[in-house]
């Protein structure tokens, strides 16, 4: 009887521990390694096979593109008598993640710079894809997926999403490695995704209480220099996996986010209030018009007219009034909020005012 209830508090501890702590999260997700980074890639482009939604004769260096593509490829064509609407020019861009290596795919964004509709069932053509010192790194072809649809006439159009973007999963070849490689050394430098003091003292913690020694040494709020051991400098491939998977509990700013244009609303759950006092409510003004008609008596050589009947009426909420005390947490923030009926759009008005009476502990941004 007591060996299955031992059993049980031990797959409950183990459980717990993989968990690890509330919030947690690997030093992978909120650090990178200092130079193991991406690269920008950019080239010029056709698209060709579009039905008549390509860009028009009016774009010239689509058609001057088009001539020199089919003088290369051995065929000698007149300028006048190109007709572009079904090939536009464009951009392409891609990323080059760090340690590709020749032969690996990579995914590329195809975007119009002419005057094409839409770039729905096109292919790419070979476009060679340079990085900032104008080697070329990628080459780019294939079919695009767009994922819209535009259709219409002279009176009316349909459109579904973006036709002119489209993208060509694994659409590109790298034929140039960007050289970089972890030479063995003593030391490794992390570069935090958002700097923070509090988060960058915890890895640093977190490091040295796992390997038993002093080797994380923070040097500012985004950056940690860690000590390679001796017996692991020569691999150090085998530290940094065991050193990314250790979990912290990252921290960060009070924040309200706010977007005007679209009403959303983002709070972090470390947003205090002062005590304040906030009070909501709405004037509604309906005016309404009807039209009525006078008509004379019979034989009294009277005019029908039409006398426009305006009636107007005036209505206001009540206005609630909602203390909320000083320290409260993001939750009793929402409650009391929603407690006067506040909409997405009363809500910015609402936060603006208390950050300019001073009552907001956080930082406000308005994007």
């Amino acid at each position: 009887m007591l060996r299955p209830i031992i059993t049980l508090l031990c797959l409950t501890l183990m459980l717990c521990t993989a968990a690890g702590p509330a919030g947690a999260t690997r030093i992978k997700d909120i650090a990178r390694l200092q130079g193991v980074r991406s690269n920008q890639l950019v080239g010029y482009g056709l698209v060709v096979g579009l039905n008549g939604s390509g860009d028009s004769d009016s774009t010239a260096f689509t058609v001057r593109s088009l001539v020199n593509m089919m003088e290369r490829l051995g065929v000698t064509v007149d300028v006048n008598d190109v007709k572009v609407d079904n090939v536009a020019a464009v951009i392409v861009t891609a990323e080059l993640p760090a340690f590709s290596k020749t032969g690996s795919t990579i995914d590329v964004l195809v975007s119009s710079i002419g005057d094409a509709d839409s770039l729905v069932g096109g292919s790419l053509l070979m476009t060679p894809l340079k990085g900032a010192d104008g080697k070329i790194y990628a080459v780019a072809q294939g079919p695009l997926a767009v994922g819209a649809l535009a259709f219409g006439g002279k009176a009316a159009t349909v459109q579904k999403n973006h036709p002119t973007v489209g993208r060509i999963p694994g659409g590109a070849l790298v034929e140039r490695e960007v050289p970089f490689r972890l030479t063995p050394g003593a030391e490794l430098h992390y570069q935090l995704t958002n700097p923070d003091f509090t988060t960058v003292t915890r890895m640093a913690q977190a490091i040295n209480k796992h390997f038993q020694k002093t080797l994380a040494r923070a040097e500012d709020s985004g950056s940690l220099k860690i000590t390679i051991p001796e017996d692991q400098q020569n691999e150090p491939i085998h530290f940094i996996a065991d050193l990314e998977s250790l979990n912290i509990r990252p921290d960060s700013m009070a924040r309200i986010v706010v977007n005007e244009k679209t009403g959303t609303i983002v709070m972090g759950e470390d947003v205090r209030i002062a005590t304040v006092a906030v009070s909501h409510g709405n004037l509604n003004l309906i005016i309404s018009e009807n039209d009525q008609v006078s008509q004379p008596l019979p034989f009294s050589e009277g005019e029908t007219v039409v006398v426009p009947d305006t009636s107007m009426e005036v209505s206001e909420d009540n206005g609630n009034l909602v203390v909320m005390e000083m320290g409260v947490s993001i939750g009793d923030v929402a409650r009391a909020l929603n407690a006067i009926g506040a909409t997405p759009r009363d809500l910015i008005a609402i936060f603006q005012a208390i950050k300019a009476a001073g009552a907001l502990h956080a930082e406000l941004v308005v994007l």
